[in-house]
């Protein structure tokens, strides 16, 4: 069983910059690849990026990559979203999950556990 946390969502003006942080529980973190996703309004919930639990390797969908960057502590059983030029469409909420091992998914269906959320906000 893995517990997920999010934090450090907020509101920020277009351009500006935010960093997610999601805190997990358990002593197995690191066999888990993370991903994070976000969900606009009435719109369904979609891959932003991806880190592997073996190697570090990071994956993001187009529309981030670039601008955020996805990163791991083991050590803190700590993934993070840092989040530069924010553009009023990357307004959403934003979750974090947990996928045992494998080559990270980018649908969410590949992943087994799920934080609760945390709102991201972006005037223009």
């Amino acid at each position: 069983q893995v517990q997920l946390v999010e934090s450090g969502g907020g509101l920020v003006q277009a351009g500006g910059s935010l960093r997610l942080s999601c805190a997990a529980s358990g002593r197995t973190f690191s066999s888990y690849n993370m991903g994070w996703f976000r969900q606009a309004p009435g719109k369904e919930r979609e891959f932003a990026a991806a880190i592997s639990w073996i190697g570090g390797r990071t994956y993001y969908a187009d529309s981030v990559k670039g601008r955020f960057t996805i990163s791991r502590d083991n050590a803190k059983n700590t993934v993070y979203l840092q989040m530069n030029s924010l553009k009023p469409e990357d307004t959403a909420v934003y979750y974090c999950a947990a996928e045992y091992r494998g080559t990270p998914g980018t649908h969410r269906n590949e992943y087994d556990y799920w934080g609760q959320g945390t709102q991201v906000t972006i005037s223009s």
